[in-house]
């Protein structure tokens, strides 16, 4: 599908950009209040289904849709030809279809960190629950049972070691509070500094299965990519102590479901899940896992960023990236931008800040067929000059060069080779 994406435009006499978005789970009031104020036509559908989405926004093709837990596939890109954001209100998005997404020209992009403490709290309450089986206490107690004998029963934390896989936010936080608890930390993150770790007050380990081998308690959170799919696979569970603890807020690709259930079987793992391999889809509210059944597994509703406190930080977050966009096009937490390019050389323009000068620069490249793959202009104090930093595919020869030159709004241009190593 081949649409042509533009960004919303303001209104030069009210300020309002006239921006249509399509929110397609719940938000914060005071959120849609201040995009409403903005001048933006929003939609609330808290309760749009994944498979209701496509329909809907071809219906109402908005510039801009916001989501939370709601899929947003293939075919919900491609029924929008106006759409140009998608942000996900919240850190994960693999809910995303980032390739179709970044195939059509669409920026993605995310709130990081604005649930690091409460998703730090649901790790911390999964912990304690783990240590002292409060779920299983509290549902004999509601059935009339009292075992205090069986129940008396636990190994405790203070002076354990707590292990955390991913330090972002989220693992900072929870290792400030497993300090709290009197535990020693022990950490793997991929950008894991030495200095990083002295002052996370932190232990660095080699790998994540080093992690595994040292902790009583191991915590996740990692991003959810191809590179942490299944990391958490029989291999790493062997390297756990017998009657650790393992615990996950992040996403359920992290963990291979069929080999932790074996391994709470065969080494008595307790286990705290918010996440999982396989959860209902938006607006489904049935639920079937086997390993949530075993003894010493106690899980939540993937309810880790669900608190006023997180969602109102999530919420100003949102906003803020989707005023600075209609502001200024400028993609904040953009997660889908090329990290490399095809991009050989740099072409560097000092040029007058006047009409139809960039043009005709373009214009020579295309006729070299070359091809742009990066771009900025410059402009400085008063706006007489400018100065372009166009990266592009190929080398122009020198007659390319010349030409460019001989534009009487043309300072100079030079070309230099990149280096891509």
């Amino acid at each position: 599908m081949s649409t042509t994406k533009t960004q919303p435009t303001a209104d030069a006499a009210t300020g309002t950009t006239g921006a249509c978005i399509l929110i397609a789970d719940s938000f914060q009031p005071e959120g849609v209040e201040v995009l409403r104020e903005l001048g933006c036509t929003v939609h609330v559908e808290a309760d749009l289904s994944t498979a209701d989405l496509p329909a809907r926004l071809a219906a109402c093709d908005p510039d801009v849709l916001l989501v939370r837990s709601t899929k947003v596939d293939k075919a919900s890109i491609e029924a929008a030809s106006n759409l140009s954001l998608i942000l996900r209100a919240g850190a994960g998005y693999d809910t995303i279809d980032l390739a179709t997404a970044s195939a059509s020209g669409i920026s993605v992009a995310n709130c990081p960190g604005m649930n690091a403490i409460a998703v730090a709290e649901l790790a911390w309450a999964l912990i304690l629950s783990c240590d002292r089986r409060i779920p299983d206490q509290t549902l004999d107690l509601r059935e009339g049972k009292w075992d205090k004998k069986e129940y008396g029963k636990a190994r405790g934390i203070h002076g354990r070691t707590l292990g955390i896989i991913g330090m972002g936010r989220i693992g900072q936080a929870v290792a400030e509070r497993g300090r709290a608890f009197g535990m020693k930390v022990v950490a793997w993150s991929r950008s894991l500094t030495p200095e990083d770790a002295e002052r996370h007050g932190v232990i660095a380990c080699d790998d994540p299965h080093a992690v595994a081998r040292e902790a009583d308690i191991v915590s996740l959170h990692v991003a959810a990519n191809a590179q942490t799919a299944g990391m958490i696979d029989a291999a790493f569970l062997k390297e756990m102590r017998n009657g650790a603890t393992l615990i996950n807020t992040t996403r359920g690709s992290l963990i291979d479901e069929a080999a932790l259930a074996e391994a709470v079987d065969a080494k008595g793992l307790r286990v705290g899940l918010d996440v999982y391999a396989s959860e209902p889809s938006s607006g489904d509210k049935t639920f079937s896992n086997d390993l949530i059944a075993r003894p010493g597994v106690y899980g939540t509703h993937h309810i880790g960023a669900s608190t006023d406190q997180a969602q109102a930080a999530i919420a100003n977050e949102a906003v803020r990236v989707i005023r600075r966009y209609l502001d200024t096009g400028d993609v904040m937490n953009c997660v889908n931008l090329a990290t490399n390019t095809p991009a050989s050389c740099k072409l560097t323009v000092r040029h007058l800040n006047r009409p139809g000068v960039l043009a005709s620069i373009f214009e020579l490249v295309g006729q070299a067929g070359i091809n742009v793959e990066e771009m900025e202009n410059i402009i400085f104090d008063q706006g007489h000059a400018a100065c372009a930093r166009i990266q592009l595919g190929g080398m122009l020869d020198d007659s390319g060069i010349e030409a460019i030159r001989s534009n009487a709004n043309v300072i100079s241009a030079s070309l230099t080779p990149l280096n891509t190593d």
